[in-house]
């Protein structure tokens, strides 16, 4: 007994009923095709060996406002590019689509309707036989006007961007050259020659985009007396070269009127805690001293308030601090006590004055704090040979910190010049 399933034979009259619905099938898929290739969002064509034109679609037609009829079997491809695109694929396109097969997403332009320029992207590759006889060239062409678009946005992007680089780099070489001027206005423009003593200094700005608080000064009190000072101002930008300024100018003033050393501390300390108590407390760090030649010395009276000491470097090739202990911040109090010193300087001798961004600079690969001994030592290594020696020295120091140092660093070094050697007699007889 036989029984029928899905794979058996059709009864008669079926088989020409699935030969009808395959036969509409291909049909419609076929049409599906066509139109796929007519409509689709690029051109497509293909071109004999020779670039003659076989079939072109709607798609690349309507870009280029032409007929099939004008174009099929009458046109080359190169006749639908531009000048330029013509010898871009005469030198690039062509040798490379020769040698390699195909082509892929080569930036051209071809001549749209209207007659405008018209940037696509074209990839085309070799159709060949089985024995591998080139046929035809199938070509698909983008359009690449939303990425020339975006492309042209991208450079105006790119060259507003440069020239706001540019104009940010002047602005800030205009906004260094004007805090280098103002920097300057906050320190003596040279020191004066004081007789019988020599002088040294140095300025070294850490960050020039910002205004330090450092500062020094040597002046002349009257005949035979010399007044110096050196200090910083906490914090930096506007605010401290403001109180750099006021307190420069306030001990200047103070000295004239009364030149002992606590007091014109006093004096700046007063002004300084008047002037901020109120508002955000601004306070510095000083010495301020005196300066007398005598006969075969100098001698030296000075205070100091929250400062470092000073350090001498001896004639002999000694190097010692000046202790001043005790010193308070200047500003912070309405009354502060100030610790004073004296010393002797003999031909030969050395007085440093400095701020702590050198002993507080980083070295080594543990960012370690320079420190007050290595200043010490590196003093004591230096030949004795007078302030600008030592201030040479110190300047070539501060130089090897490099990002170490990362406040600003003031030097003041007066010292007396060595006695020269009285020259041997010579008998002439």
């Amino acid at each position: 007994m036989m029984c029928r399933t899905d794979q058996s034979v059709p009864e008669p009259g079926e088989e020409q009923d699935v030969d009808a619905t395959d036969a509409v099938f291909t049909s419609l898929l076929e049409d599906s095709t066509e139109e796929l290739y007519e409509q689709a969002p690029c051109g497509y064509l293909s071109t004999l060996m020779d670039g003659t034109i076989a079939k072109i679609n709607t798609t690349l037609l309507d870009w280029l406002g032409l007929d099939r009829s004008r174009v099929v079997g009458r046109m080359r491809f190169t006749d639908l590019l531009t000048v330029g695109g013509k010898l871009y694929h005469e030198t690039h396109f062509a040798p490379l689509l020769q040698m390699k097969g195909e082509v892929n997403g080569i930036a051209m332009d071809i001549k749209a309707a209207g007659k405008q320029r018209m940037p696509v992207l074209v990839t085309s590759k070799v159709k060949t036989s089985e024995d591998g006889e080139p046929l035809l060239i199938r070509t698909t062409v983008f359009d690449a006007r939303d990425r020339r678009a975006y492309e042209a946005e991208l450079l105006r992007g790119r060259k507003a961007a440069e020239e706001a680089r540019q104009q940010s780099e002047a602005d800030r070489a205009r906004l260094q050259e004007a805090l280098a001027v103002l920097q300057q206005s906050l320190l003596p423009t040279a020191l004066p020659v004081v007789p019988g003593l020599e002088a040294g200094s140095y300025y070294h700005t850490a960050s020039p985009d910002l205004l330090g608080g450092d500062f020094y000064d040597l002046f002349p009190l009257d005949a035979g007396r010399w007044a110096f000072f050196l200090g910083d101002v906490c914090g930096k930008g506007p605010q401290a070269a403001a109180v750099t300024s006021l307190a420069r100018y306030t001990l200047r003033a103070a000295a004239l009127h009364d030149a002992d050393p606590i007091t014109a501390l006093t004096t700046l300390n007063t002004v300084l805690h008047e002037r901020y108590a109120s508002g955000e407390g601004r306070y510095c760090t000083a010495i301020f001293g005196v300066l007398q030649p005598e006969d075969s010395h100098v001698s030296v009276h000075l205070a100091s308030g929250g400062h470092p000491p000073a350090l001498i470097q001896r004639a002999n090739g000694n190097a010692d601090y000046l202790p001043t202990p005790g010193g308070l911040l200047i500003g912070v109090l309405p009354r502060a006590a100030f610790t004073a010193a004296r010393t002797d300087l003999v031909p030969g001798d050395t007085l440093l004055l400095y701020t702590d961004g050198l002993t507080e600079a980083r070295t080594g690969p543990e960012r370690e704090l320079y420190g007050d001994d290595a200043l010490l030592a590196f003093t004591a290594a230096q030949t004795p040979a007078g302030p600008q020696a030592l201030i040479t020295a110190l300047s070539g120091l501060l130089a090897s910190f490099g990002d170490g140092l990362d406040d600003d660093t003031a030097l003041l070094a007066l010292g007396v010049p060595a006695a020269l050697p009285t020259p041997a007699s010579v008998d002439l007889t």
